[in-house]
């Protein structure tokens, strides 16, 4: 596996790459480059996979593997769609997938349908685990009430399950009630997801975003990505906050998509 990183100049690249020499986990790559230069490394083959970000702005890199890397066939959308996943491994030796954190700000029903489908696809390659996926919300099977970001979840659910009928996808559902098999079960016991989970979907960015963050930042969560979704070839936006070790997790999961 060879994944090519065009911000050589950065001391946490460096780093990240002795390090995956040393595992042998992957075949970095280091060079000084554009985005441009990187990506026609991949479709030519030189490469197999694309990390960039620590120093590239977001919109720089997922423009960049729009125009250069190309796009992927949406299922549901009527336009492609392109979406990103993190995975963050805690401290107890869990493992959690969540999206959509960094890309897709406000999905529509059909949006996020394909980002249910591109994430469960992707969660079944990085998981030692069979993907179980839970669509958080403030509100457990219709607890809080009505809102309309409880109607995108469930009709979203429906879609998705119009195609996939055998996927394990739940929700809406509370944070607690997805990942607690105490809470899941008392909230929601006929779910086979409550309590369960290793895969969350939120309603926006915003949930998503600040999620991640507090995984990373108050649960001392290890987190890797944002790896890209619906791109023709493996590509990551990393975190301008990004440590030599989260460069290292990140590729570790890229790997495995490839």
């Amino acid at each position: 596996m060879k994944i090519i990183f065009p911000e050589s100049d950065n001391h946490y690249i460096v780093e990240a790459a002795e390090q995956l020499r040393q595992s042998s986990l992957c075949d970095p790559i280091l060079r000084n480059s554009t985005l441009e230069e990187a990506c026609k490394s991949v479709t030519s083959g030189e490469a197999d996979a694309l990390i960039a970000g620590i120093d590239y702005s977001s919109r720089d890199v997922i423009l960049a593997a729009r125009d250069f890397l190309g796009v992927e066939a949406p299922v549901f959308s009527e336009k492609n769609l392109f979406s990103s996943l993190f995975v963050a491994k805690f401290p107890d030796g869990r493992t959690l997938i969540l999206s959509d954190g960094a890309t897709c700000k406000h999905p529509t029903v059909e949006q996020l349908a394909d980002i249910i489908r591109l994430t469960s696809a992707a969660a079944a390659k990085i998981l030692d685990d069979e993907p179980r996926v839970a669509l958080l919300s403030f509100s457990t099977f219709g607890s809080g009430g009505k809102d309309a970001t409880m109607d995108l979840l469930r009709e979203a659910k429906q879609l998705y399950l119009s195609k996939f009928p055998e996927a394990k996808v739940d929700g809406e559902m509370q944070l607690d009630a997805a990942i607690n098999p105490r809470i899941g079960a008392k909230k929601a016991p006929n779910s086979e997801v409550a309590g369960r989970a290793n895969v969350l979907i939120v309603p926006d960015i915003n949930a998503g975003n600040i999620l991640y963050k507090s995984f990373e930042q108050l649960a001392g969560a290890q987190v890797a990505g944002p790896i890209l979704l619906g791109f023709k070839y493996p590509v990551s936006d990393l975190s301008r906050g990004s440590t030599a070790e989260d460069v290292v997790f990140t590729a570790e999961c890229l790997a495995r998509l490839a």
